[in-house]
């Protein structure tokens, strides 16, 4: 394996750290992180449940974080790792905000807006392109959310049955 798969794997690694901490708080276990000149700059997990905001994906945390950090909301030789492949929202976030590398884990095959719905990233008519890599600990991202889907389907059935 060679240093750019490492780091790949290392950077993933700590974003499937934030999807936990999101688990941890009863949301969808989806982490981010922003890297810049082999830094992280900005981390999130999803919090629309625990905030009531239809905005705070894990990627939009992140790239508010890293925009903070480094003064500026052009993210110019930055990498976004994020478990989940990016929804709409968030490619225009990371387009707008001009990320010029994406790296996910797993597809999502119901929003994703790269390559499993729509492919933003490789859309002409944006004024900005985003290199992608999808894969990295592509197995561990797809378990953890399956993980999580299958304790809450029980737990919502468990809820019913003692409803009734």
């Amino acid at each position: 394996m060679n240093s750019t798969q490492e780091q790949d794997r290392y950077f993933m690694q700590q974003a499937l750290d934030e999807a936990a901490l999101a688990e941890q708080l009863d949301e969808v276990p989806i982490g981010a992180v922003v890297v810049y000149k082999g830094e992280i700059v900005g981390r999130g997990h999803n919090l629309r449940e625990t905030s009531n905001d239809p905005t705070t994906h894990a990627e939009m945390i992140a790239i508010r974080q890293a925009a903070q950090a480094l003064d500026s909301w052009r993210l110019l030789d930055c990498t976004l790792y994020v478990t989940l492949e990016p929804c709409v929202m968030c490619m225009g976030a990371i387009i707008l905000a001009r990320i010029p590398n994406l790296v996910f884990g797993c597809r999502d095959p119901r929003v994703g807006a790269v390559g499993s719905i729509y492919n933003l990233a490789e859309d002409e008519r944006f004024n900005h392109r985003v290199a992608v890599q999808e894969g990295v600990l592509e197995q561990e991202c797809s378990t953890q959310l399956k993980n999580f889907f299958q304790r809450l389907r029980a737990r919502n059935k468990a809820r019913k049955l003692v409803q009734e």
